[in-house]
């Protein structure tokens, strides 16, 4: 696939199910991939909304990450936080082609300086 608006970061298979690994932004935010129990994978920026904690430390449940500071739980679908708390983190949309993955380009440089 050779479309400018898509980034191919990669096989789907080296993002273990229920993990995570960031992806660096020169000059704007680091972006975090998480791959979920039925396979389906989000992209996130890479900081809680609370004290901005790397929540690709976190732990993966269903379609949501819990950040490793606070407990925070985020929505991997819509970045918004769960319960009681309050906050949004940028999605960066995500699509699976050929079984690699890409990432929305406009979205993943809008953070850059």
């Amino acid at each position: 696939m050779n479309d400018a608006k898509w980034i191919d970061i990669g096989p789907v298979d080296q993002l273990l199910t229920l993990g995570a690994r960031t992806l660096p932004v020169q000059g704007g935010e680091e972006i975090a991939i998480f791959r979920t129990s039925n396979g389906s994978v989000h992209a996130l920026i890479n900081k809680c909304p609370h004290k901005q904690g790397p929540l690709s430390q976190g732990i993966v449940h269903d379609t949501s990450v819990t950040c490793p500071l606070h407990n925070w739980r985020i929505s991997l679908l819509t970045g918004e936080a769960l319960g009681e708390d309050k906050g949004c983190v940028p999605v960066i949309p995500v699509k699976i082609d050929g079984g690699r993955i890409y990432i929305d380009r406009a979205a993943t440089l809008a953070g850059v300086m």
